[in-house]
């Protein structure tokens, strides 16, 4: 059974499973999907994402502020602990830079967000999920200076060269694929794929954002994680079910679900 490592099950387009969230969730795990981690972009929005989520134990979830986020509540260290002391809330994030949409050059306020977050997770000690886009050399300079290998965590979605995914690998963290991975035009990205330890390696899907082929620009779901699996097999000379197993592992050890015993179906 496959594990992804990080969707937003709040945004994904319910019209093909009959506008019903439990539809969704049955056709997920006809899909292969034992477990997902709803992850949070916004604190106006989590509450409602977290209500949503809460009938189905298969569903981790995080708290943060994306890093492209503005308007809504600011994080602080305090409301970030006081949201991550739900068991339910297995990571801190996503958080992150992402200067591809900086408004104005300014990056002083999304450096500032993300020292927040990484000290929330150093204070809570669960792990970090880390976006970053076009902002390698910052992103890692934050993480050393904040001590985040203390907690660790994952380059989620990544799609940057190797090496970034060194650096990020030194510091302890993982590193997640998406299905841009089967785009014709990420050759680069997996060569960086049959390069990461296996034991370092995770999936996503990122939906309702960046399907794979063959639904490359339809809506994604959880329901298409078998095709980044089936990508990255391929990739590293395995088969998909041993792909599956190893996966899964690196996430119950990155997450904490070896010990929480929450509803956890075995892969």
């Amino acid at each position: 059974m496959l594990i992804d490592s990080h969707c937003h099950l709040d945004r994904v387009d319910l019209k093909t499973h009959d506008n019903d969230f439990g539809v969704l969730m049955r056709a997920c795990n006809e899909a292969g999907v034992a477990r997902m981690l709803c992850v949070g972009i916004d604190l106006d929005a989590y509450p409602a994402m977290r209500r949503l989520v809460d009938p189905y134990p298969e569903v981790d979830v995080s708290v943060g502020v994306h890093p492209n986020e503005s308007g809504g509540e600011e994080p602080s260290v305090e409301r970030l602990l006081e949201l991550a002391a739900d068991p339910r809330v297995v990571a801190i994030g996503e958080t992150g830079l992402d200067y591809y949409r900086l408004e104005d050059g300014d990056s002083a306020g999304q450096h500032a967000r993300f020292r927040t977050h990484i000290a929330a997770a150093r204070a809570c000690g669960k792990p970090l999920i880390i976006h970053t886009r076009q902002a390698r050399a910052d992103t890692i300079r934050l993480l050393r200076e904040e001590g985040a290998e203390a907690v660790g965590g994952v380059l989620h979605c990544f799609t940057e060269d190797w090496e970034m995914a060194r650096a990020g690998l030194d510091l302890g963290f993982s590193v997640s694929f998406s299905g841009i991975i089967t785009f014709k035009s990420a050759e680069s990205l997996r060569e960086v794929v049959r390069q990461v330890p296996l034991d370092r390696l995770l999936i996503e899907t990122d939906s309702p954002y960046l399907a794979p082929v063959p639904y490359r620009g339809k809506p994604n779901a959880p329901t298409y994680l078998k095709h980044v699996a089936a990508c990255i097999a391929e990739l590293r000379g395995l088969d998909v079910e041993r792909l599956a197993e190893v996966t899964a592992d690196n996430y119950r050890r990155l997450f904490g679900r070896e010990q929480s015993g929450i509803g956890f179906t075995a892969a």
